[in-house]
């Protein structure tokens, strides 16, 4: 994790990510990329052509230079390698072109979730990251003065697609010396006996080297509420998911339990992409 993008929009929930973002590229010699998109009023395609009020757009342009720089200033940046970036871009797309230019180990957002019709229909942008994006997202959603992962809960259904990007999940619990906890979430609609649950779980990690392992088997009525009852039962640090990235009505009429846990879990959520 040398490379940690943070998208703000100068917001208590983007300083939130970003003083994460500094105690893990402090803990790992990092460094922060730190981003800012200016949506300007009706943008569209050709927002930097002709017709564009060229003073609004230095005046929308100074202004976040200005507050990036004092974000720069703040102390608990010091001493590390920090860089800015302005981007006129709607904030979903360029966070993503961003992350690939600059090939990026990490992005830490900070988001207040969404619920409703606003969660259905538009969704949050941290939600729209995570589908998309090809690196680990770390998702926080509120000040977390220490961070330290000691008990990561990842949970999945543990099948042969899962297996390529465990490998990162693996990284990430070694990475922060974590107690990785596996949980298989058992629901009405999907029950497996403990004993093949087990068996399917300890093939599934035999090939991997993992620091400190545990396994869990965890009844509920729906997967989302298993996690998060699991994740409080055990006062865990961090949930993992992994996530299809899933678009159009395939994903407006299966939802995604990744961006579902974004949107409602009070703990830091890290997803990584199928």
């Amino acid at each position: 994790m040398k490379k940690i993008l943070i998208p703000t929009d100068f917001s208590k929930n983007a300083e939130y990510a970003l003083k994460v973002a500094a105690q893990i590229a402090r803990k790992n010699n990092g460094e922060i990329i730190l981003l800012h998109m200016l949506e300007l009023p009706h943008q569209s395609s050709d927002a930097i052509g002709s017709g564009t009020d060229i003073p609004g757009i230095m005046f929308f342009k100074n202004a976040a230079i200005k507050k990036l720089e004092d974000l720069m200033d703040e102390d608990y940046l010091d001493g590390l390698k920090v860089s800015e970036i302005i981007q006129f871009e709607m904030a979903f797309d360029g966070i993503l072109k961003i992350s690939q230019i600059n090939n990026v180990d990490l992005i830490v957002m900070g988001s207040h979730g969404a619920s409703g019709y606003k969660e259905m229909f538009i969704g949050s942008n941290a939600e729209k990251v995570v589908r998309n994006s090809e690196v680990p997202v770390l998702i926080i959603k509120k000040e977390e003065k220490d961070f330290e992962v000691k008990d990561f809960v990842f949970a999945s259904d543990f099948s042969e697609e899962i297996k390529k990007p465990f490998w990162k999940v693996v990284e990430f619990a070694n990475n922060f010396n974590s107690t990785l906890h596996l949980v298989m979430i058992n629901t009405p609609n999907n029950f497996l006996p403990t004993s093949i649950a087990e068996e399917t779980m300890k093939n599934f990690i035999a090939p991997y080297n993992i620091s400190k392992v545990q396994t869990h088997i965890y009844n509920e009525t729906n997967v989302e509420k298993g996690i998060l009852n699991f994740a409080n039962s055990i006062n865990a640090d961090l949930i993992g998911m992994s996530t299809h990235g899933r678009k159009g009505l395939s994903h407006f009429f299966n939802g995604s339990i990744s961006e579902d846990l974004v949107n409602h879990a009070t703990k830091p959520v890290v997803t990584f992409k199928i």
